[in-house]
C-alpha cells in the first residue's frame, strides 16, 4: 500500500479523499467508491500503486487522439478500478474488478520500469488509459514526472471526474487529454454511470483554459444519447469551449450490463457527425466505424483531406508545419 498524496484528515480517524469528484469521506477500514483507495487508521492508501493490470504499445489514434503526434505510438498502462459504474463499460473486467470480483491484481512496475518500457517500444508518450487514471492518480503522477524528464509526453484518457485539486496538481505534467463526455444529461450520468455531469464539464473547461491539448469523445448509445437534441447540446458545449476541439463520436457495442441495446447504426454516427459540423465544430470524427470519411482530418478552410486514416492507422499525412498544404490554414493540434 502507498499513502495517497491528496486527502484531508477529519475527526475520529476519518479521512476525505481529494482525488476525484466523489471526494469520499471514509471511516477507518472503509474503501472509496473506486474500490482502490482505503482508510487505514486515519491514513488514506492507494491499493494499486505500481500494480499494472494492463499495458500495451498502442497507436496514439486508439486513445483516440487525432491531433497529437499522428502516427506515433503511446505506451499505455492501467490499474484495476474506476470511480464510475458505467453499465456499458468496455473494460469492465479490470475497471470493475475491485467491486464485482472483490479483488485487486496487477504486475509490480515501479515508474522507472514504465519509462524504460515506453522507450524500449519506441513510444513518444505514455498514456494513462483503459481504466480511469484518477483512481491510480498517485502512480500516474509519479510516472508522469519521470516521463517529462525522459522526454516523453503524458496522455490521459479519462472520464473527467476529477477533483479541482487533483487536476490542478497534475496539470503541469499533462500534454494531451481525451475526455469522455458520455451524456449532456445529469440524470443519465447518475443512473448509467453513478456520477454527475458538472464535474466533467468543469474538467473540460479547466483543461482548455490551462492550454493542455484536448479532444472529446462521446459513445453514441441507441435511445439514450443519440437524439438530435442531445447531440446538439454536446456539440454546442464543445463549441463554446473552443470550436477547434476535435469531437469523436464512437459506435456502441452491446457489452457488460447493457446487452439489451443494439449496435449503433452507421447512419446514426454519420448524422451525429453532420450535427457537430452544423454546430460549427471544425473537426468531428467517426469512431469504431472503419472506412468512413469521418476517420480522416479535413482542412476547415478549404475542405481538402490533410490526414487520411483507416481505423487506427494513418494512411497519409500531408501537413507542413501544422498547416494545410493546400491553403496554408493553421490546424490546431500538437504536430511535432
Amino acid at each position: 500500500m502507498h499513502e495517497a498524496l491528496l486527502y484531508d484528515k477529519l475527526e475520529n480517524g476519518r479521512v476525505r479523499c481529494q482525488t476525484c469528484a466523489h471526494q469520499c469521506a471514509l471511516a477507518s477500514g472503509q474503501t472509496g467508491i473506486c474500490g482502490v483507495r482505503k482508510n487505514e487508521d486515519g491514513i488514506l492508501y492507494s491499493l494499486v500503486y505500481r500494480r499494472v493490470a494492463a499495458m500495451h504499445a498502442d497507436p496514439i489514434e486508439k486513445k483516440p487522439l487525432f491531433h497529437f503526434l499522428p502516427g506515433s505510438r503511446s505506451f499505455s498502462i492501467a490499474t484495476v478500478g474506476c470511480n464510475m459504474r458505467c453499465r456499458n463499460c468496455q473494460n469492465s473486467d479490470i475497471s470493475q474488478m475491485p467491486v464485482d470480483q472483490k479483488r485487486i491484481t496487477g504486475n509490480d512496475m515501479v515508474p522507472e520500469m514504465v519509462i524504460k518500457a515506453a522507450k524500449d517500444h519506441g513510444c513518444e508518450s505514455i498514456s494513462y488509459t483503459y481504466t480511469e487514471p484518477a483512481i491510480y492518480w498517485d502512480y500516474a503522477y509519479d510516472t508522469a514526472k519521470l516521463a517529462r524528464k525522459a522526454g516523453l509526453r503524458n496522455i490521459f484518457v479519462t472520464n473527467g471526474y476529477w477533483s479541482e485539486k487533483s487536476l490542478k496538481t497534475m496539470l503541469p505534467y499533462m500534454d494531451g487529454v481525451n475526455v469522455d463526455l458520455k451524456f449532456f444529461d445529469d440524470r443519465l450520468y447518475r443512473t448509467i454511470c453513478g456520477a454527475s455531469l458538472q464535474p466533467v464539464l468543469d474538467t473540460i473547461q479547466a483543461l482548455h483554459d490551462a492550454g493542455v491539448w484536448l479532444e472529446v469523445t462521446t459513445l453514441l448509445i441507441p435511445d439514450l444519447n443519440d437524439s438530435g437534441e442531445s447531440l446538439r447540446s454536446i456539440a454546442q458545449f464543445v463549441r463554446k469551449v473552443n470550436q477547434k476541439i476535435p469531437w469523436h463520436i464512437s459506435r456502441f457495442f452491446p457489452i457488460y450490463r447493457m446487452t439489451d441495446r443494439s449496435l449503433t447504426p452507421a447512419e446514426s454516427i454519420q448524422r451525429a457527425r453532420e450535427i457537430g459540423i452544423q454546430e460549427g465544430l471544425y473537426h468531428v470524427y467517426s469512431g469504431n466505424l472503419p472506412g468512413e470519411d469521418g476517420e480522416s482530418t479535413f482542412c476547415p478552410q478549404c475542405g481538402e483531406m490533410i490526414i487520411g486514416r483507416m481505423g487506427f492507422s494513418v494512411q497519409s499525412h500531408t501537413m507542413k508545419n501544422g498547416r494545410c498544404p493546400h491553403c496554408g490554414e493553421a490546424i490546431a493540434g500538437v504536430w511535432q
